[in-house]
């Protein structure tokens, strides 16, 4: 297998018109999220709803990023998986150089998170972090608001959606976390004034349901090129999936491998188990410009319909009648729903 070690890429091409000021005033101009969110300023683009900070991101990576042929991008709404899947991912691109050696494997030593960089955070963070040639990528953009050079490739987009109530349910605890870390105790921000925000569609990156349906669609038209997958079905069948996934990436396992459990290491490596019990996640921070976020907030229950430990029945009935009226009529429905 040859070697993932990064290497020096031209992915940016800076154009005369593309500065700060310009999508600032593009921002300025947008609907805000009312009433405000009590840490950050939330803004409409495009039908979706994003920070200000990674929307403006967001608008010169359209304008600037140069896409890859051999990229791969791993997408997701916020709070669905996105931690495990960039731990899996990151194993099988790079399992040749660090499957056997736990004193150089990123991964035992860093936050996923920097292991697999999210395309527009880190960007509005450190632009320079794409002068490297990373095996894997990561964004919670929608699909329609990719940059113009992935939307006009053949890249590789793997999509992991999860069942909407767990989704509000991991947001809302992950959201609090968030607060404390920027010493905002009592903000007046509430359960019930957060769950209007995500069944209204508003969301980070929402609406949660047209983000997923992007990516959906484009996978029942293009499976070639995006892989759908839900955090269900690799929570409960995770071997198999993490070879359906090493196989979509061009990295496919030998038979000897799985004949000497390569699979198996990189299933337990990356369990949640595991990475909560990493040093690294319990005690560092992930380190974003004017953010500072507890690498722990991205390691929690991940257990399947913990939902049933917050939202009351009613909470639980709006946010299925949605999912069906959404989901349903295109086919895709979640394994306790089949």
């Amino acid at each position: 297998m040859p070697s993932s070690s990064p290497s020096k890429v031209s992915r940016l091409s800076i154009s005369e018109n593309s500065n700060e000021t310009k999508y600032k005033e593009i921002i300025s101009t947008l609907p805000k999220l009312d009433p405000p969110h009590p840490t950050y300023e939330i803004n409409q683009y495009n039908g979706f709803w994003f920070h200000s900070s990674t929307l403006e991101a967001t608008l010169s990576l359209s304008e600037n990023f140069k896409a890859q042929p051999s990229d791969i991008y791993l997408c997701s709404s916020p709070k669905t998986g996105t931690t495990w899947l960039k731990a899996l991912a990151f194993s099988i691109v790079t399992r040749d150089r660090f499957l056997d050696d736990d004193s150089s494997n990123p991964l035992l030593n860093k936050v996923p998170h920097n292991c697999v960089p999210t395309l527009e955070v880190d960007y509005y963070a450190n632009p320079s972090f794409l002068d490297t040639d990373l095996p894997v990528l990561a964004t919670h953009v929608p699909y329609a608001c990719l940059p113009r050079s992935v939307l006009d490739s053949d890249c590789k987009i793997i999509y992991i959606c999860r069942e909407p109530k767990d989704t509000f349910v991991s947001w809302w605890h992950y959201d609090k976390k968030q607060q404390e870390s920027f010493g905002i105790v009592e903000s007046g921000k509430t359960l019930e004034q957060e769950f209007k925000w995500f069944h209204g569609g508003k969301s980070m990156y929402g609406p949660y349901w047209d983000h997923v349906l992007e990516y959906f669609k484009e996978s029942v038209q293009r499976p070639e090129r995006v892989f759908f997958l839900t955090y269900e079905d690799l929570k409960s069948d995770t071997l198999n999936y993490v070879k359906k996934l090493a196989e979509f990436m061009g990295k496919p396992f030998t038979e000897e491998e799985v004949n000497q459990g390569v699979v198996e290491k990189i299933v337990a490596r990356c369990n949640i188990k595991s990475l909560s019990n990493l040093e690294v996640n319990k005690s560092g921070f992930f380190d974003l410009k004017q953010w500072k976020i507890s690498n722990s907030s991205y390691f929690r229950k991940g257990e399947v319909g913990d939902w049933k430990n917050l939202l009351t029945e009613d909470m639980a009935k709006s946010i299925d009648k949605i999912t069906e009226e959404k989901f349903h009529p295109v086919g895709l429905k979640f394994p306790s729903e089949k």
